[in-house]
């Protein structure tokens, strides 16, 4: 597990600006940092998706947000599949030896996950960066860490 680093998350939401009300996913979630900080900013709910789903619903139960929280232990891929809700904000952190391997998956759901503005927030190493075919827009590098947000196939502004 290589949780995203404080001060990327920082930025990150910095970036983001609102999140209130949202819906989020955060694919991979793994201490569930992403979703717990998009929901002690407003986020109106939050889907944490892993394989190991101990942590995340540990820190959600310390912290008193169960009840805003949907926690799914499964692959992350499998869940894009089936999958129907629709969500604002996506959050896939990966480890980053699977970048390489997730790209089709993801470009294959993850459009029709989003609602109409919704945004996905791509985690990976700088060096072997995750590919998504969603229209970029924004990217930022901290150290070896590049964070990609992608907006909805036809969204304003992307």
């Amino acid at each position: 597990m290589r949780p995203t680093a404080d001060r990327v998350r920082e930025a990150l939401f910095s970036i983001l600006g609102d999140v209130a009300d949202t819906r989020v996913l955060d694919l991979f979630a793994g201490t569930g940092a992403l979703a717990i900080e998009a929901l002690s900013r407003g986020a109106a709910e939050a889907t944490l998706v892993d394989t190991d789903t101990a942590p995340a619903a540990r820190n959600l139960a310390a912290l008193g947000l169960e009840d805003r929280a949907r926690v799914v232990r499964t692959d992350a891929r499998a869940f894009v599949r089936r999958e129907r809700a629709s969500f604002d904000l996506v959050f896939c952190d990966p480890p980053y030896r699977l970048a390489d391997r997730l790209g089709p998956d993801l470009d294959n759901s993850l459009p029709r996950l989003l609602s109409p503005e919704g945004l996905v927030i791509v985690e990976s190493a700088a060096r072997e960066p995750l590919e998504v075919a969603l229209p970029l827009r924004d990217e930022r590098r901290y150290g070896d860490t590049l964070v990609r947000i992608h907006a909805a196939p036809g969204a304003a502004g992307s």
